[in-house]
């Protein structure tokens, strides 16, 4: 298990979009399964929506993302420095089944299908209470910036 002050010292993200809290388990080089608590004092919910907070697709689909970057830094023996940025490369197939609100706990399990000339891809799903709400495949890279 992967605690809140090992994953701050792993990521980069910081508050309000840090959206991994634990790592329940994970397999180096196949597979991650981590966890954000939803809560009410997420700023995004004062604007979607006031009244029926939901939690942004995007942000589930980010969180994923977060979770495969712990995973690809363990896979690859690495940690980012000042001049490593992890990014995007790609999502495919994202669907939304049902929506999360303040008090959810998402379960994310992330699969790594395949690392080739310095991409990841993977297919993620999240749930809350064993119900599927988000799953997509992602791709993601690592690039050495100036």
């Amino acid at each position: 298990m992967i605690d809140i002050h090992q994953i701050l010292k792993l990521l980069p993200h910081r508050y309000p979009i840090l959206l991994v809290d634990r790592v329940l388990e994970l397999e180096t080089g196949k597979s991650i399964k981590a966890l954000k608590n939803v809560t009410i004092n997420e700023p995004f919910f004062m604007g979607h929506f006031p009244k029926h907070p939901v939690m942004p697709g995007v942000l589930m689909i980010e969180a994923m993302a977060q979770a495969a970057a712990l995973l690809s830094f363990s896979t690859m023996g690495v940690t980012l420095d000042d001049k490593t940025v992890y990014y995007f490369a790609g999502i495919d197939g994202a669907r939304f089944k049902r929506p999360v609100g303040p008090g959810d706990q998402l379960i994310m399990d992330v699969e790594l299908l395949r690392m080739k000339s310095g991409i990841f891809k993977y297919k993620g799903v999240t749930r809350v209470d064993d119900k599927i709400v988000c799953e997509a495949e992602l791709m993601c890279t690592m690039r050495t910036v100036a």
